[in-house]
């Protein structure tokens, strides 16, 4: 195994053992995810483009990977960096092992790395850009990303066409996703900033027929497609850049029923008058605590975003649903005809608490529809 090198761009560097595609170097933001498994659908994630993905579990790997639980058709994040890298894996679905699955998206992973110590220096002093490598130039390498802030990374995330979606949920049963077919279904359309294909899959098991369209569609194409609702999904970057996302989206709100999640919370935020602000370290994980004020339920939820809308800067039809129990940001907006939450509902992987909110969305289309 090749040795190599995680820099930060404070110059604090951590040695390690590279695996994957080692000729590679990975830039990006260094974040952490503190999720216990699932790590391939985790790098999968749109997301995650333009970061180095740190897990806080110490064992990745374990089970190797495979080309059915990916979340998207491609390997986002620009590296991974991990405490230890099992030689064996072991899983009956297992195609590759992660070093063949990294090899396969050519991107690096460095391993040995004290992963504690690492979490700690982010959390104390923020995310950061970093590097992955062999070179003597790691350091400068980082410096020259800069920062996440400013950068807009769904034109490279997004669909370049448009297609209907149509695959549900799995079926274990059967051992394979299912076909379901409903009478009279809302019409959704989907704006891929980044989305995941488990969004898409829930959109459709609760009785939607689903057409995903590339971020920067405009009013007239979305409105060609005669759409009953709006759907905003996940996706990489600062929210602040999208200005021509956020008009269209403003020119639609209130004709149909939308439902953002993540960075689509960020968009509709931002359509509700609402400003952005980069978090310290952002929220990446399933097991952030979530307060629904409705209900006053707490919400254990799949988190992974980096930036947040500022609650008093929204106008005064935005009601304030959800907030994060850890540090009582926002995690959720309301008003008459729209919702958006800052977390993940559809997990995967994760736990499946707020998974209501699908069947709230379809429940929404039907009352516009009626």
């Amino acid at each position: 195994m090749k040795k190599g090198a995680l820099a930060l761009a404070d110059g604090t560097t951590f040695e390690g053992t590279l695996f994957g595609d080692t000729d590679n170097t990975g830039i990006g933001e260094v974040v952490f995810n503190t999720s216990m498994y699932g790590y391939q659908e985790i790098t999968t994630d749109p997301s995650y483009a333009g970061q180095l993905l740190t897990f806080t579990y110490p064992h990745i790997g374990n089970v190797g990977a495979n080309d059915l639980d990916e979340e998207s058709r491609e390997f986002f994040a620009e590296g991974v960096i991990i405490r230890n890298y099992p030689k064996l894996h072991s899983n009956f679905r297992a195609q590759y092992s992660l070093d063949q699955y990294l090899k396969k998206h050519k991107k690096i992973g460095i391993s040995g790395i004290d992963t504690r110590a690492l979490v700690i220096h982010l959390r104390d002093k923020g995310s950061q850009a970093g590097a992955i490598g062999s070179g003597s130039d790691l350091v400068e390498r980082a410096r020259s990303f800069g920062s996440m802030e400013g950068k807009n990374y769904v034109k490279e995330v997004s669909c370049k066409k448009s297609y209907q979606w149509t695959e549900g949920v799995w079926d274990p049963s059967s051992n394979s996703y299912t076909k379901p077919v409903f009478k009279d279904s809302p019409h959704v359309v989907v704006l891929d900033c980044g989305v995941k294909y488990n969004i898409l899959r829930l959109l459709v098991s609760y009785g939607f027929k689903v057409t995903v369209v590339p971020a920067y569609s405009t009013r007239d194409e979305i409105k060609s497609l005669s759409p009953n609702a709006l759907f905003l999904s996940n996706g990489p970057g600062d929210p602040a850049t999208l200005k021509e996302i956020i008009q269209t989206v403003d020119s639609l709100y209130g004709k149909i029923p939308i439902f953002g999640i993540c960075l689509g919370h960020q968009i509709l935020g931002q359509v509700l008058g609402g400003k952005t602000s980069k978090l310290k370290f952002g929220h990446r994980g399933g097991n952030h605590p979530v307060k629904d004020l409705t209900t006053g339920k707490v919400e254990i939820t799949v988190q992974n975003h980096g930036f947040t809308v500022i609650p008093e800067t929204l106008k005064k039809e935005a009601r304030v649903s959800h907030i994060n129990l850890n540090d009582n940001t926002l995690e959720g907006i309301e008003t008459d005809t729209a919702f958006c939450v800052q977390y993940h509902p559809e997990a995967s992987p994760g736990p499946k608490d707020s998974e209501y909110l699908f069947k709230r969305f379809r429940e929404l289309c039907q009352k516009e529809l009626t």
